[in-house]
């Protein structure tokens, strides 16, 4: 267990704080504020007990140089209104320089500053000097709250726990407490959901998986590299061709260690990746050459969904189909909604799950929501993550 924010004296203290504000954007405005509503609890417990807070994240991909679509201006503005008080925003193209740190040690407590994108700085994604040490002065204790770049070794996800005391924030604490879980002590049955476009992404986390669960589901465009791994013709349909000697050996793998493989039975064909194109549903060996796999069948969602009604714990990480076009949605939405009725605990991995999910509406239906895809894979693969590993333990 790592300490949290609980477990340390904040109060008057200079608290630099890593949260995750990289939010996607449209014309200068932000579309979703999900990943700032996420940082609140751990903000506004520093503010009630008397911290000077300073925020910190990147934004895009800017490359370490200072980009003006990539700046935290905006995430400053729609703090301002869910914390209702001021937040400090010191523009700067370097991230830490004078003003920046004369504005950080001058701080009352209580009160929030916002630091420029941190990938402004090449330093940065690198976790080297002298940025660490630049923003190691701005502040007396770290925290990091930013899951989705917890399995990211940079200045101000790791780096900063050299220089002083490190915890973390209750977002990283939730993640953990629900992930490691699911991973380590699940009620059972316990089933696997796992989908998305390529095998080779996810080996890893299935092959970790199956040593802990009573039943994984293959959806998504990875399934057909497993048609192809059995054999089966399936036309135009995406195809991971380096990884299906690998589909084979976690086939051979799920049988000898008594693992419930399910694939799908039936599948939903398009003639074009479009979503105005023209659609059949056939079995799994009954793919026409010419068309392609968009999403799973009827007779696969039953499958799943009698699979999903047994479970007591699910995890969920990847899509069923082509979910973005409403004529390939329906499995995803059918997953989606087997969730939301079940009465297990179902954590969704992060990424398109989550996206699906808050698409259909079922969000709130959730037992919990991975703030981090990447992370959250990492995790479930069984990786010790950077921005974790370097906080205090209890």
């Amino acid at each position: 267990m790592k300490k949290t924010v609980r477990d340390i004296d904040v109060s008057g203290k200079r608290v630099l704080v890593r949260c995750d504000f990289n939010v996607p954007m449209k014309d200068g405005e932000i579309t979703d504020d999900i990943r700032i509503r996420s940082a609140l609890p751990t903000i506004r417990y520093l503010i009630e007990h008397d911290a000077k807070v300073i925020l910190m994240s990147h934004m895009g991909r800017p490359k370490g140089e200072p980009k003006p679509e990539f700046t935290l201006l905006p995430v400053a503005d729609r703090l301002r209104e869910l914390l209702g008080q001021e937040v400090l925003f010191v523009a700067s193209d370097q991230v830490v320089d004078e003003a920046v740190t004369a504005a950080a040690k001058a701080l009352p407590a209580g009160q929030v500053m916002l630091l420029e994108n941190t990938r402004y700085r090449k330093e940065e994604t690198k976790n080297e000097e002298p940025f660490t040490g630049q923003l190691a002065e701005l502040g007396e204790i770290f925290v990091n709250d930013a899951f989705g770049t917890a399995h990211r070794a940079h200045c101000s996800t790791a780096g900063l726990a050299k220089y002083m005391p490190a915890v973390s924030g209750f977002l990283i604490e939730k993640e953990v407490k629900f992930l490691g879980d699911a991973l380590d002590n699940p009620e059972r049955p316990f089933v696997a959901i796992m989908g998305g476009a390529k095998v080779g992404d996810k080996i890893p986390v299935i092959e970790n998986l199956m040593k802990k669960v009573n039943t994984i589901i293959i959806g998504g465009g990875m399934s057909y590299t497993f048609f192809k791994a059995m054999g089966l013709e399936i036309g135009t349909s995406i195809l991971d061709e380096e990884s299906i000697d690998l589909a084979k050996d976690l086939m051979a793998k799920a049988k000898d260690m008594g693992v419930e493989m399910l694939l799908p039975v039936d599948t939903v064909c398009a003639a074009e990746f479009s979503n105005d194109s023209r659609k059949t549903v056939v079995d799994r060996d009954q793919i026409p050459a010419d068309m392609m796999g968009m999403d799973i069948g009827p007779k696969t969602i039953d499958l799943y969904k009698k699979a999903i009604a047994q479970a007591k714990t699910v995890v969920w990480n990847g899509p069923c189909g082509v979910f973005e076009m409403p004529s390939f949605a329906e499995g995803t939405r059918a997953i989606a909604q087997a969730l939301a009725e079940s009465d297990a605990v179902t954590v969704i991995g992060g990424g398109d799950s989550a996206a699906a999910v808050e698409q259909f509406g079922y969000a709130d239906k959730m037992t919990h929501i991975s703030t981090g895809g990447g992370a959250s894979l990492e995790f479930l693969e069984g990786k010790e993550l950077p921005g974790i590993a370097c906080l205090e333990d209890k």
